[in-house]
């Protein structure tokens, strides 16, 4: 069975991801990426283009299915050893959740939309994952 995940991730370390075919989660935590199987999908939404930013972005940045059963360490840094996931992006435009929060079934309370993504990382229905895929994907996948 298919399922389907949201990670919150700047629009800068998305980038990243794209380029390499992975994607870290939560500061680069294993246990989220465990819970995804091979065929899965992700959209990744970026409140901001880098960590540091006060600036709002607010857009659905990435979309992509999950390539293999693996999760892996990936040393950064001598003190930074975050773990990933091979992701095959698909080619995609950026959409502004803005006017797709009605619709949205994951954003219980319209009015604190944001909310949900303070964890992160989280499954969406498939409901959701139709709706922002249909304004991002640029080619069926």
């Amino acid at each position: 069975m298919i399922r389907y995940w949201m990670a919150a991730i700047s629009k800068e370390h998305t980038s990243r991801g794209i380029q390499g075919g992975f994607i870290q989660v939560c500061h680069g935590k294993k246990a989220p990426l465990q819970k995804m199987k091979m065929g899965d999908y992700i959209i990744v939404y970026s409140s901001k283009v880098n960590m540091s930013d006060t600036i709002k972005y607010q857009k659905f940045t990435a979309i992509g299915r999950v390539s293999d059963n693996e999760v892996y360490p990936f040393q950064m840094t001598p003190d930074f050893c975050p773990f990933r996931r091979k992701i095959e992006f698909l080619e995609c435009q950026e959409v502004s959740i803005i006017d797709l929060i009605p619709d949205l079934q994951f954003i219980e309370n319209k009015q604190r939309w944001g909310y949900p993504f303070r964890f992160g990382f989280f499954e969406i229905s498939e409901h959701d994952y139709q709706l922002i895929s249909s304004k991002m994907l640029l080619h069926d996948s």
